[in-house]
């Protein structure tokens, strides 16, 4: 014999089932375990495009203090260029490096005219990380970038 099955109405609850009104405090218990753990993803995403933000920014004040270096007639000029360029820029984008360096490679200033030859610059700047807001996030971040332009093959160097 087959056993009957009986429908019930979808309004009409079982015995010692409850409702979605009654479920008491899971709501509460959901939101207690959710919400802090979608903060915590939201910082750490924030805290991600920060940190590739300020990478990609001194890759561009490497390559814009390295044209500033290329267009100079002497060496020390150069020097003093990519320096004035980075040190302006690094203040423009609003990275607190602390400490942050400039390296020059002056070396193309020795090639003969009619040579090709470059000037390379690296610049180096400590983030710090704390600000972020993420647990276990401290400290600093060492962002580094070197950048090469070309000299002007035919005119003079010093």
């Amino acid at each position: 014999m087959r056993p009957r099955i009986m429908l019930r109405p979808l309004n009409e609850k079982r015995s010692g089932q409850l409702g979605r009104s009654e479920r008491g405090g899971a709501v509460a218990i959901e939101s207690v375990l959710l919400v802090p753990a979608v903060m915590l993803l939201a910082a750490l995403i924030a805290a991600g495009f920060r940190i590739t933000i300020a990478e990609d920014s001194v890759e561009n004040i490497a390559g814009a203090s390295a044209r500033a270096a290329s267009i100079a007639r002497s060496a020390g000029q150069a020097q003093q260029d990519a320096r004035s360029v980075a040190g302006s820029s690094l203040t423009t984008e609003g990275l607190q490096c602390q400490p942050s360096s400039v390296q020059v490679d002056t070396a193309g200033f020795t090639v003969p005219v009619g040579q090709p030859a470059s000037v390379s610059v690296t610049v180096s700047c400590r983030a710090p990380l704390a600000d972020l807001l993420v647990p276990g996030l401290g400290g600093s971040r060492l962002l580094e970038a070197t950048s090469s332009s070309p000299l002007d093959t035919y005119r003079s160097r010093r």
